[in-house]
C-alpha cells in the first residue's frame, strides 16, 4: 500500500521530468506557469488528503491504519510546496539558470552569489508588493517547521503535548495555502472553491471530535477533607 501511495504522490513530479525530457514542456505557451500551478496543486491536495486522515479513519475500526499514511502525505505536500517555491525563485524571478551552470562548469562557484544579487531586489519588491506572495511563504515556512520536526526522535525530544501543539499549526498552513490560491487567481475565478470547502468541513470535524473528547473526559472528584 505504501508503494502505491508513493507511486501516486511522485506521478506529477515524473510527468513534469517526462514533459521536460520530451521537450513538450518547452513548446507550451508559457511553461514556468503551468510548473507553478501543478505543482501549488498538488501542494494543497496532499496537505488537504493528510488532515483527512484523522477523521476518516475514525469512520471504520478497518480505516484505522491509514494514520501511517499521514505523515507520507504531508511531507509530499512539503515536497511541492518547495517545488512551488523554487519555480518562482529560480525560473519565476529571472534568476539565469544556464548561465550558471556554464559558471559551474567553468569552475566559477560565485556564479550562483551574482545571479542570487541579480534577482534579490526584484524578489523582495515582489515580497513587499504582492500579499500574495507574504502568505504563501508564510505557508511554506510552517510547512518546513513541520516536516523538520516530523521524525519520531523530535517528537520523542519535544514531548507528545509539545510536539501536538506544534503540529496543530498544519492547519493554519493549509488555511494560508488557500488564502494564497484565492489571492493568486484573478478575481472570479472559482478554481480554489473545492479546497477551500473541504478545508472548512474538516476544521469543522476536527471540532467536533475535539468537542466529544472533551464531554467524554471523567469529572475529577473533589476530595473530602476529614
Amino acid at each position: 500500500m505504501k508503494v502505491l501511495v508513493h507511486a501516486v504522490c511522485l506521478l506529477p513530479f515524473l510527468k513534469l521530468i517526462m514533459l521536460y525530457r520530451s521537450g513538450a514542456l518547452g513548446l507550451m505557451a508559457d511553461p514556468v506557469l503551468y510548473i507553478t500551478l501543478l505543482t501549488g496543486y498538488w501542494t494543497l491536495y496532499l496537505l488537504i488528503t493528510s488532515l483527512a486522515v484523522t477523521p476518516v479513519r475514525r469512520l471504520h475500526p478497518k480505516l484505522g491504519n491509514l494514520i501511517r499514511f499521514r505523515r507520507l502525505l504531508g511531507l509530499y505536500a512539503f515536497f511541492y510546496a518547495t517545488l512551488h517555491l523554487s519555480t518562482y525563485l529560480f525560473l519565476f524571478s529571472g534568476y539565469d539558470l544556464p548561465t550558471v551552470w556554464a559558471g559551474l562548469r567553468a569552475g566559477h562557484l560565485s556564479a550562483i552569489s551574482d545571479q542570487w544579487r541579480a534577482v534579490w531586489p526584484t524578489i523582495l519588491d515582489d515580497l513587499k508588493k504582492r500579499r500574495f506572495i507574504q502568505v504563501g511563504l508564510f505557508a511554506w515556512t510552517l510547512l518546513l517547521a513541520l516536516t523538520v520536526t516530523s521524525p519520531a526522535f523530535v517528537m520523542r525530544w519535544m514531548g507528545g503535548k509539545a510536539w501536538r501543539r506544534v503540529h496543530y499549526a498544519v492547519y493554519v498552513a493549509a488555511l494560508a495555502g488557500c488564502v494564497h490560491y484565492w489571492w493568486l487567481v484573478k478575481k472570479g475565478v472559482r478554481e480554489p472553491l473545492p479546497f477551500t470547502l473541504v478545508l472548512a468541513v474538516l476544521l469543522l470535524a476536527r471540532m467536533i471530535l475535539a468537542a466529544n473528547k472533551r464531554l467524554r473526559r471523567p469529572t475529577p472528584v473533589a476530595g473530602i477533607l476529614g
